[in-house]
Order: C-alpha cells, then structure tokens, then sequence
C-alpha cells in the first residue's frame, strides 16, 4: 500500500530493488489491493516486477477487491460491489497490471451489507477453475460474514486489523473461527497505533516495552510484531515499511519468544486492566 502515491513513491528501479531486497531476506509475499494508490500501485509494481529478474513461482502475490472509491474511478459514492461479473473483472484487471498469470490468494476487500453468497461463489469457482487464482479469502469480514459465505464457497483466510492496541480479533470470535476451520490470519496495521498516536494507550505500554527491550535486547517495534506472532492462530503481520532496516529488524522478530508472563503483561497494558 505505501510503495506508490499513498506512501513512499518509489520508482520503478526502487520497487525493483525493494522486491529484490525483500526475497534475499526472507521475505517473498507481497500484499495489494485494487484501491491501493488510487487503482495505480498494482501495475507499478507489476511494471518494476518485469524488471527484478524475480522467478513468479519464488514470489506469493494477495490482492483484493470490491471497494469502489470516488478517486481513480467516475463513482459518485464509495460503495462495495460484488456481483460475479465484476469479480472476475477485478481479477483479471489485476492479473493484467500486476503482470502475472495467476493470483496466490484474492480477498474480498470488506464486506458488503447488499453481498449475494451465490454471486460470489460463481465468481471464484469460476476463477479458480481457470487457474487465475490459487486461494481465495477475505479481509475485515466478521466469523458471521464468513459462516455465510461458506454455505457456498471455502474461505480459505482472513486479513483483519490486530495488534497490541486492537486485540478485537481475539475477542469477537475472528480468530477462534480461524483456528477452527483452519483459515490463515493476516494482520494488518501489527504495529498498531503505538507510533501513531500520543494517548493514554502509549503512555500504558511504552513502559512495558522499555522494560521488556532490555530483557529481549530488542526494539519497540520488535516486541509489538513478536506479540502477535505468539498467538496460536499463527497470525502473518503485514508490514507496511518500505525502509530495509526495519524490514531487516522485522523478519528479526520471528527470533523473539516472549515469555507468557511477558505476553500478558503486554496485553494488560494495553488494556489498561489485569487480566479478569
């Protein structure tokens, strides 16, 4: 989301460079959306993909539809869409910009109020028997949504906000509905708001984390990935820099095991209160 004109707007060399830098350390999935960048990061990224050298099959590319934005497109009001056609239409474009021949999974973006279970399920069953796409999934959809999408089509994952200042998805079923019918959980936003904002939330965990960097001779942003990595839904955070220090320093997380009572003491700050 942050490569093009909503972030950092690097060039098609840097995105090169980045993609190249991101797969020698690790890192080989790359997260978009159709929205991203106003309709234009896919096929910038698709453009510098060209030019990588990267093989397609040593790389996993996500992207989502359905929200349709005022910005990019001659909408008069942000709404969502999802009727067959235009699925399969969304597909396929971002095939074509992010020049691939196949989707490693493709997620509804948010659900809609006016959705019909059986057009979405015409759509996928459709893609995924031609081959364009490989797992289909969701984003931001509640375990309510999802239960009635899947008396028509397999969900095969979820990408939900979750971090140490929204733990909602631990709360409201999200992950239990994921471990359970063994969907993989995506996060996005991990590093939550504690960079973001000056408020009562930061000033209760900044503490906690100085302490705790100490301990695990690690960075702030460290222990944030690392918290939610420890929960058992086995949770994939979406990092969202572009700089390739704290890229480094994030694929450095995966070496954290933080104690349970380090975990708790974490989430007791976030949430202002001992555990009941």
């Amino acid at each position: 989301m942050t490569w093009g004109s909503w972030g950092k707007q690097l060039s098609r060399k840097g995105m090169a460079e980045l993609m190249n830098f991101c797969l020698t350390h690790g890192i080989s999935t790359f997260d978009h959306a159709d929205i991203y960048g106003e309709y234009g990061n896919e096929e910038a990224f698709g453009d510098a993909f060209l030019d990588s050298g990267i093989d397609r099959e040593h790389i996993q590319l996500i992207t989502k539809c359905g929200i349709q934005m005022t910005r990019g497109r001659t909408n008069s009001v942000k709404h969502y869409q999802y009727d067959a056609a235009y699925i399969v239409w969304s597909a396929e474009r971002s095939l074509k910009k992010l020049r691939t021949d196949y989707l490693d999974f493709f997620l509804l973006h948010r659900p809609s109020p006016l959705m019909v279970p059986e057009e979405i399920a015409k759509a996928v069953e459709q893609l995924k028997r031609e081959g364009k796409i490989r797992q289909f999934g969701v984003s931001n959809f509640t375990p309510s949504q999802i239960a009635l999408l899947e008396k028509y089509v397999n969900v095969e994952g979820n990408q939900v906000e979750y971090s140490l200042t929204h733990v909602n998805p631990m709360e409201d079923g999200t992950f239990d509905d994921c471990m359970g019918h063994g969907r993989m959980v995506m996060a996005w936003s991990p590093l939550g708001s504690y960079f973001r904002e000056e408020d009562e939330l930061k000033q209760r965990v900044e503490p906690v984390l100085k302490q705790l960097s100490e301990k695990y001779n690690a960075e702030a942003s460290q222990l944030l990935l690392a918290f939610v990595l420890k929960h058992p839904a086995k949770v994939f955070p979406v990092v969202g820099t572009t700089n390739k220090e704290r890229l480094s320093g994030s694929i450095e997380a995966l070496k954290i095991e933080l104690e349970l009572q380090d975990w708790f003491t974490m989430l007791e700050a976030s949430k202002g209160r001992r555990v009941p």
